[in-house]
């Protein structure tokens, strides 16, 4: 089972979205209707009582064990600094109430593995809290530092270590070595990947706008708005998605991943289809209100994408000399194209650049899916050694870019046995890891004060 010592952006989203989330996690119209359920809860029902949300139990006692306000404090503003999160109230108060219930699952999780003989060293802790560190570049007695500087602490951090380490070790011997997956269920899977081989998938961003009956045009006028908002750069699709989006992937800015276009609704499926990368649209009239969808990436499934050839590319660059008249730069730019035109290649750019007082700049690690779209449409079509026409603006200068080289993506490969294998035990262990947590909560004794 593979499990990572800390995955603070993971609880982050995990935390906001299990508190905000309603309906499925990949659909894009909330469903307001009851889940399917044994509990025989009435649709029309009468609260008898009141619960006041101002009022907040400080503690809480697991088995014995006490998690203080404190506690959930300090593991609150290490994800909030970490992640770099600005949360209204309604977010902090559903952040703090996934906090608690972490901590308490963490609580129960340590206890367990003691019951079980299985101790984590105070050596493997440290271990674990140096690795940390190194992964924010900072040494052991400056990490300190920084905790406490946001308001958190070493003992948050230790804690989830402790609690990682432990249940994990706890599943290695009481659940893993159970697993076993059939031959047949690995070839049916295989099977199946190799007849949607060449299926066309999107990765796509949504922003979700839930419309009352009389509030169409208002919806209407404000996703306009937005959509200005991110074309002038003014605020990112996540930015807007995290703050005003009404669907479930808010907590993640929007993002629906990869998905095949026809899981979407049929408006969003065809824009999707229509649309190219990079490009956004809206808004598109969905059930129960309007989207705005952004096109990341496409693929084909299990086929290359030229779209992540690596390039290695030469830049020629002029600047212009403060006070340089239109006329002028307009001269140099000319200039600078008749000598750039004649190039043969990269080999011959060092001395056309001497020629021309250019500075000549090498990268040869760059995809073509990061160029700029007019740049990634023009070196898309180009041959090896051949340039571009000039590009550039006052402030920054004219440059050229002269392709050297050309690594195109290799077609991909079906995953082997083995490989669908290892997925396939992981996703029972982590299902069989839910359940006896799921055991642990229900039979543990909790108390809030």
């Amino acid at each position: 089972m593979k499990t990572s010592i800390l995955s603070l952006r993971g609880l982050s989203l995990t935390a906001l979205g299990a508190a905000l989330a309603v309906g499925a996690a990949a659909q894009t119209v909330p469903d307001q209707s009851l889940p399917q359920s044994n509990l025989n809860i009435p649709t029309n029902l009468q609260v008898y009582g009141k619960r006041d949300p101002n009022v907040r139990k400080a503690t809480a006692i697991v088995n014995d064990a006490v998690i203080t306000g404190t506690d959930v404090d300090h593991r609150m503003n290490l994800i909030i600094a970490a992640n770099q999160l600005k949360l209204s109230p309604q977010e902090l108060e559903a952040l703090r109430v996934q906090v608690t219930s972490q901590l308490i699952d963490e609580t129960l999780q340590i206890q367990e593995a003691k019951a079980a003989d299985i101790n984590v060293s105070a050596q493997e802790i440290d271990n674990g809290f140096t690795r940390i560190a190194g992964s924010f570049n900072r040494p052991l007695s400056e990490m300190r530092s920084y905790l406490r500087s946001i308001g958190s602490s070493d003992r948050t951090l230790r804690r989830q270590i402790e609690a990682q380490i432990a249940w994990r070790r706890y599943l290695q011997r009481r659940v893993t070595f159970n697993v076993n997956i059939p031959d047949a269920e690995v070839k049916s899977i295989l099977a199946r990947l190799a007849a949607q081989k060449g299926s066309e998938e999107v990765h796509v961003k949504e922003i979700y706008l839930r419309a009352a009956p009389g509030q169409e045009t208002q919806i209407i006028n404000e996703a306009r708005t937005l959509m200005d908002e991110i074309k002038a750069g003014k605020r990112s699709f996540e930015q807007i998605a995290f703050e005003r989006s009404d669907a479930t992937t808010r907590p993640v800015g929007g993002d629906l991943g990869w998905v095949k276009p026809g899981t979407l609704p049929d408006t969003l499926a065809q824009a999707a289809v229509e649309m190219n990368p990079q490009q956004l649209a809206g808004p598109i009239e969905v059930p129960g209100g309007f989207s705005l969808l952004y096109v990341v990436e496409k693929r084909k499934l299990l086929m290359a994408n030229p779209d992540d050839a690596v390039l290695s590319l030469r830049q020629l660059s002029v600047a212009f000399p403060a006070g340089t008249t239109k006329e002028q730069a307009t001269a140099k730019v000319a200039q600078f194209a008749e000598a750039t035109k004649a190039l043969k290649g990269c080999g011959d750019a060092k001395k056309v650049a001497d020629g021309l007082g250019a500075e000549v700049v090498d990268n040869d690690s760059i995809k073509l899916k990061d160029l700029p779209g007019p740049l990634k449409n023009m070196i898309s079509s180009m041959q090896v050694g051949e340039t571009t026409p000039p590009f550039g603006s006052p402030e920054d200068g004219v440059r050229v870019l002269v392709l050297c080289g050309r690594n195109d993506p290799v077609a991909g490969q079906l995953p082997t046995a083995e490989q669908i294998r290892n997925q396939m035990e992981d996703q029972a262990i982590n299902l069989r890891a839910d359940h006896k947590l799921r055991d642990l909560r229900r039979d543990a004794v909790i108390e809030y004060r």
